[in-house]
């Protein structure tokens, strides 16, 4: 009845005010006697305007933005998934999509659609578009800096740093003594190209090099902390270099230039001296995302945008600003990381990408069309890599750093990345550098961002211990268990299925947790604290079943091969994968084995509401199990506390190998029993008993019996375990088959594979 009086009542509406407004829109007609109304006309007919006008609307500025940003962020999104494919930093995927959506390669083979893209018109809104993404990602970098860090290990950290900075400085300026004269703009004089040169040599790409020092595990190292703390050192050094250098260039002269150098430097000792420490005290008070309030955020975008405005007027450029910003915000890293949050994802997926694809728009490859300009652009590279390798290794082989260590931060060391290509952009947006070479330097920050990680492997295997490990000898009770969880809850419910499998070869057995940080969600400083955290409950659990556990921490992009690396490199006998929440999507069990809301649902998991299979379900699957040969099983866990029944379903005669694992789960717990089903009723009781007492006595005194479906069965209790294996549940899936019985957690295992 209420339906139908709000519907009569809303028709009522529109009827009283459609009426209201025709009868308006009458009156107000009359009013037009004695104007010249033009009332547009077409002799296309209206499907013509109408086609007309969504073609001028796709012309429109904000139209063509709108879709530049869509065409930027896919490109940088496939190209940097590649890059994680292959070992290599997001960053140069991103850098190559810029490329390939500019000039060189799109523009190249279809010019008409670039134009239509790019029209020349549109890239100066990307430009400013593109450096607020620039700022505020300097402000994040800023941010990132752990300046206790640097103060601990001030004194290695400046040497080897400046070293890695003065040597390719040094040869940057040689080198430009030799490119002045045919390949610099006629307007720009020598003093200005040689530092720009020399300062495009000496950059290290900070971010990057935290990134790959993370996925590698080193930050635990001696090696990683020098090497980050050296690589915060050469930032901080080369962008007051930088900012030194633009003032150079924009005064014209050195003596000029010292009215601006004194101007930058008083704005220094202002935002170290006074800002910084109010800034100290507000980020004290609110450290919370409850008091993160929106006019306290208010107060740091004001500082970050009045900061890089002032250096932009001084004339050392706003990103100078926007580092120095960052550089002063409050030490607390909690602080920081709300902070870092809120402008991250778009600082770094929207709009930092605009960026890299204005850099490619500029980039033009064609350019370099005479062997002697390839000759000069491998000429670049090699006194890049020299420089800035061999300065940085040297300096840190002085310093008493051993080798492979030395050789290792050289490597690292001589990351560029996007913070090269900033330098590059500034330098083109100043006059100092043609295109030609600005597209040289381009090619010269992709090789050598892209050689650090084979450079690290090779130092690796050249240093690889030569000598074979020792035989050691396994007990014959010996079972070894790594467990891999993302989520401590699934954690939990992984350290008691390992405990249980153990207690019968409790002293002769081990356990390793594993646990992998997705590397673009982590920020290096904070590391430390994240291992803490999502450990902290395991080592309390494994300390109240006495059952000790070695944990792993990694950061990685790609969690599915840091596993496998994990097994081929440690002593395992079982892997354990598990999933707390749903097994189909959210959890690492859904990475693996392809459930995800896009073509299953978990209501219809053995129901016949719809279709449940994919041949997903395979092909991801395999893609793991086939890299791993021991044992794998995937607990699906629902709440288990402890296990006083396992129950082992058998649909083929080779699941009896699941005995092997029930015997261990029910051998150190006196109160477990086992009952064998036989669903299908395949099999005689005797047979399957005598199987089970002849290998496995344990078994012996505690093993039951059913045969087809067990609903209401007295011989089921409330703890129990379903113990199957993977070939069986997966027949059941393909047969959209449900087991008529209410579980409270399910183990599925992949044997051992055969080769």
């Amino acid at each position: 009845m209420k339906n139908i009086r709000s519907t009569v009542f809303y028709i009522s509406i529109l009827l009283v005010f459609g009426l209201f407004v025709y009868l308006v829109v009458q009156q107000g007609g009359k009013l037009e006697d004695g104007r010249e109304v033009l009332i547009p006309t077409s002799e296309n007919g209206a499907w013509f305007d109408f086609v007309e006008s969504l073609r001028e609307s796709l012309k429109y500025p904000l139209s063509i933005l709108l879709l530049q940003i869509v065409a930027i962020i896919l490109t940088a999104r496939l190209f940097g998934w590649i890059c994680v494919k292959i070992k290599q930093p997001v960053v140069i995927g991103e850098m190559l999509a810029g490329i390939i959506l500019g000039p060189s390669l799109l523009g190249l083979f279809f010019p008409e659609f670039f134009q239509t893209l790019f029209p020349a018109q549109s890239l100066g809104n990307l430009q400013f578009l593109s450096q607020i993404g620039l700022i505020l990602f300097m402000f994040i970098v800023g941010m990132e800096l752990d300046l206790n860090v640097l103060r601990n290990k001030a004194h290695d950290a400046v040497v080897i740093s400046h070293a890695s900075i003065i040597l390719p400085f040094g040869l940057g300026i040689g080198l430009a003594y030799f490119l002045y004269e045919n390949h610099a703009p006629d307007n720009v004089q020598f003093l200005s190209y040689a530092l720009f040169i020399g300062i495009a040599m000496s950059i290290t790409a900070f971010p990057v090099l935290a990134r790959i020092v993370q996925e590698r595990g080193l930050q635990k190292t001696r090696l990683g902390t020098v090497v980050i703390t050296c690589a915060a050192a050469d930032d901080i050094t080369a962008w007051c270099i930088l900012a030194t250098v633009i003032a150079i260039v924009k005064a014209g002269s050195f003596v000029s230039a010292l009215y601006t150098i004194g101007l930058a430097l008083a704005y220094v000792f202002l935002m170290i001296k006074i800002i910084r420490p109010f800034m100290q005290r507000i980020g004290q008070v609110n450290s919370t995302k409850e008091s993160l309030s929106k006019p306290v955020v208010a107060i740091f975008f004001l500082l970050l945008i009045l900061s890089a405005y002032t250096t932009e007027v001084i004339g050392i450029h706003a990103l100078f600003g926007a580092f120095m910003a960052g550089a002063i915000m409050p030490e607390n890293n909690k602080f920081r990381n709300l902070f870092i949050e809120k402008i991250e994802d778009v600082a770094l997926v929207l709009l930092l990408p605009l960026f890299f694809v204005f850099t490619g728009l500029r980039t033009q490859i064609g350019l370099l069309n005479d062997p002697t300009l390839w000759l000069i652009t491998g000429l670049i590279i090699l006194v890049a890599v020299v420089g800035k390798f061999v300065g940085s290794a040297l300096a840190a082989r002085f310093m008493g750093q051993g080798w492979k260590d030395s050789l290792s931060i050289g490597a690292l060391m001589n990351t560029r990345g996007l913070m090269e290509l900033i330098v590059l952009n500034i330098g083109y947006d100043l006059g100092v550098l043609s295109a030609e070479m600005f597209s040289m330097m381009v090619v010269m920050a992709l090789v050598t961002t892209f050689m650090t990680g084979p450079a690290l492997d090779l130092i690796n295997w050249f240093f690889r211990n030569k000598e074979k490990p020792a035989f050691v000898e396994r007990v014959e009770s010996q079972f070894n268990i790594l467990f891999s969880f993302g989520k401590v809850e699934s954690g939990k419910a992984l350290l008691r299925l390992s405990s249980a499998l153990t207690t019968s070869s409790k002293e002769s057995s081990e356990v390793a947790a594993l646990h992998i940080s997705p590397a673009n969600e982590l920020h290096h400083y904070e590391v430390e604290e994240q291992e803490t955290a999502c450990f902290q409950d395991i080592i309390a659990d494994s300390k109240r079943f006495d059952r000790p556990v070695k944990t792993l921490f990694r950061i990685s992009s790609d969690i599915d091969s840091e596993i496998v690396d994990e097994v081929e490199t440690g002593h395992y006998d079982m892997l354990l994968i598990g999933t707390s929440e749903s097994i189909y999507e959210g959890s690492l069990l859904g990475k693996i084995i392809g459930f995800t809301s896009n073509f299953i649902n978990p209501d219809k998991l053995f129901t016949n509401k719809g279709p449940v299979y994919s041949n997903k379900f395979y092909e991801r699957t395999n893609r793991l199990l086939s890299k791993v040969d021991i044992p794998v099983g995937i607990l699906i866990d629902k709440g288990l506390e402890r296990i006083d029944q396992v129950i082992m379903p058998i649909l083929y005669r080779e699941d009896l190998f699941l005995l092997h694992y029930a015997d261990k789960l029910i051998g150190g717990n006196e109160n477990a029993r086992l009952i064998i089903w036989d669903v299908d009723q395949q099999f005689t009781r005797e047979e399957l008993l005598a199987e089970t007492t002849e290998h496995y006595p344990t078994c012996k005194q505690k093993v039951d019996w059913l045969a087809g479906e067990p609903i209401g069965h007295e011989k089921l209790i409330k703890n129990r375990l379903l113990l199957m294996s993977l070939v069986s549940w997966e027949t059941l899936l393909q047969q959209k088959r449900k087991l008529q019985l209410e579980i409270s957690s399910e183990l599925v295992i992949r044997d051992r594979l055969t080769k």
